[in-house]
């Protein structure tokens, strides 16, 4: 008899199993924050959550407690001051593999069944959550509700799903029976146990502390591991208020809860000597290109998913709406001003400039209206100051400071006053004009709201520098504008032989930066930018081995 919670869940896990399959749209939970999905209290419960944690201790009872770390700082400027438990690292570990044999005994449907329980009961809260989301990483509401929460739960979901598939490929038993001829056949009973590889380090990024955050947690959770998250220290709460709903999830069906601990520290000696302990058999880590290397140079007893940093590019070469393509890139670079691992941040375009419906517009003529196309989405400051959101890091703000240096200055950057939080620190992204040959310029991530008008000689130039971008210093998105056949087949073999996905033409509600769970592979592992994928089969088939037993009948 399969596991009740599976059971219980086995509509929504057989649908995410078809979707990953067919690849067309479908999410598990609800992306609009209706009252008649969550009620008609939703917001202000999830809000007063949040604002009851404030000035206070979080607790969770986790082994090894040797003090506290109250590190958040709002980009909003609300004073959190919310206190974790900071504990001894072995002690974790330890924890852990104690925890480990019996949740290996409830298989592999009973592990799917409780992290499905458990992923329903995180989107139950997924008001509370987005609220933390935001005080934390400065997202605008609508962003920090659907990107932090349902979002979120559909990529954990999904990886739930592949978890799932690939243990479900591996038989309980067989009987092996192998003919002697005249003789009676060797027989044999054999026994397939799924174990997992070990203690799972889970290390969570600054600016979406949940969406890159459950792919691993998820995965690792089922196919038998134990997980410690190890969460930015300025986005401790929304990954704390996940794994409180873990832990209560797994101590109600029998299991030690200390199968999933919280991490907290902002010593990256600590977490470097957490990354490297033997008993760490994966680590799953976003952000920095200088930290992601440490860890793949390090870490040689563990198995790294790592998405880095790149040089996200578009060519615009032709198109058939101008305005649709302005509006378009305007959003891209707006939305979250730029904090997006998928934000474009190298626009290519012909010296000569292109052809379009409203006809010939020059290099210089394209960064003006790009220019005033942002100005026009981000006039109401209402508007703006939801799109922008605040900037999560004051590296980000230094880094934004500076880049007026970096080339000529098509759309300057502004301070916006936000009428709810004055403290908030909002800023429009920058645009520079540079040529190809600055590569100091534009050649390297600068995260934030920066972005670059390059040009180059011609279509062919084009292509070439984006291929080059993406082999020498990695990418997760590409995007194309054009009109002509021969572009896009060379544009699309070039990505293929980069392994960077590729968006064409994009003029409506869909954006380069934005991707689709059980629909959209996000990052290949096949460039810089990434060592993994969300999610594929090589996201959570190595997280297990299988251990077998036979003997004959």
């Amino acid at each position: 008899m399969a596991h009740p919670l599976f059971e219980r869940h086995r509509a929504t896990l057989d649908a995410a199993l078809e979707a990953i399959r067919v690849r067309g749209y479908w999410s598990a939970y609800s992306e609009m924050p209706s009252p008649k999905v969550y009620g008609e209290t939703a917001m202000q419960d999830g809000k007063a959550a949040i604002d009851a944690l404030r000035g206070q201790e979080f607790l969770l009872d986790m082994p090894g407690r040797i003090g506290a770390v109250a590190s958040e700082r709002s980009p909003y400027g609300v004073e959190l001051s919310i206190s974790y438990p900071e504990c001894d690292p072995q002690a974790l570990i330890d924890a852990g593999l104690a925890a480990m044999p019996a949740w290996q005994k409830v298989g592999a449907d009973g592990r799917t069944g409780i992290c499905l329980e458990a992923l329903q009961r995180i989107n139950q809260r997924s008001f509370e959550i987005a609220h933390a989301v935001m005080m934390t990483t400065g997202q605008g509401w609508m962003m920090a509700f659907q990107a932090g929460g349902p979002h979120a739960q559909d990529r954990g979901l999904e990886a739930l799903a592949y978890a799932w598939r690939e243990m479900s490929f591996v038989p309980n038993e067989a009987l092996w029976e192998k003919p002697q001829g005249k003789n009676p056949p060797l027989t044999m009973r054999k026994h397939f146990e799924i174990v997992g590889r070990g203690v799972a380090l889970v290390i969570g990024c600054g600016t979406f502390p949940t969406w890159n955050t459950y792919p691993g947690l998820f995965a690792a959770l089922a196919t038998g591991n134990a997980v410690i998250v190890k969460p930015h220290e300025n986005a401790i709460l929304p990954a704390a208020i996940s794994v409180r709903i873990i832990r209560e999830v797994l101590a109600e069906n029998g299991i030690d809860p200390n199968l999933v601990t919280l991490a907290v520290t902002s010593d990256r000696k600590t977490t470097q000597a957490l990354a490297v302990n033997p008993a760490v058999k994966s680590v799953d880590f976003t952000g920095s290109n200088a930290f992601g290397e440490w860890l793949k140079e390090h870490c040689r007893q563990a198995q790294v998913y790592a998405e880095l940093a790149g040089v996200n590019n578009v060519i615009i070469e032709s198109t058939d709406d101008y305005k649709g393509m302005l509006k378009n890139l305007a959003f891209t670079l707006a939305l979250y001003s730029g904090q997006m691992c998928t934000t474009t941040q190298a626009i290519i375009v012909p010296a000569d400039g292109i052809e379009t419906d409203e006809g010939h517009k020059s290099f210089d003529q394209i960064g003006a209206d790009l220019g005033a196309a942002l100005d026009g989405l981000l006039a109401k400051p209402e508007i703006a100051t939801a799109v922008l959101g605040a900037i999560q890091s004051s590296d980000t703000l230094a880094r934004l400071a500076d880049a007026a240096a970096l080339g000529e200055v098509v759309v300057a950057s502004r301070k916006i006053e936000h009428a709810e939080y004055p403290m908030a620190e909002v800023r429009t992204p920058i645009i520079l004009k540079c040529d190809a040959a600055d590569e100091g310029a534009y050649m390297q991530e600068r995260f934030g709201p920066i972005s670059f008008l390059v040009r180059v000689q011609n279509s062919t130039a084009a292509v070439a520098l984006s291929e080059r971008l993406v082999h020498e210093h990695g990418a997760l998105t590409v995007g194309l504008y054009s009109t002509q056949p021969e572009v896009v087949e060379a544009v699309t073999a070039a990505t293929c032989r980069a392994k960077v996905a590729l968006s064409i033409n994009l003029t409506s509600a869909v954006y380069v930066n934005q991707s689709a769970a059980f629909s959209d592979y996000h990052a290949t592992g096949g460039n810089p930018a990434a060592t993994t994928c969300y999610a594929d089969a090589a996201f959570v088939a190595s997280r297990f081995r299988v251990v077998q037993r036979r003997y004959h009948v």
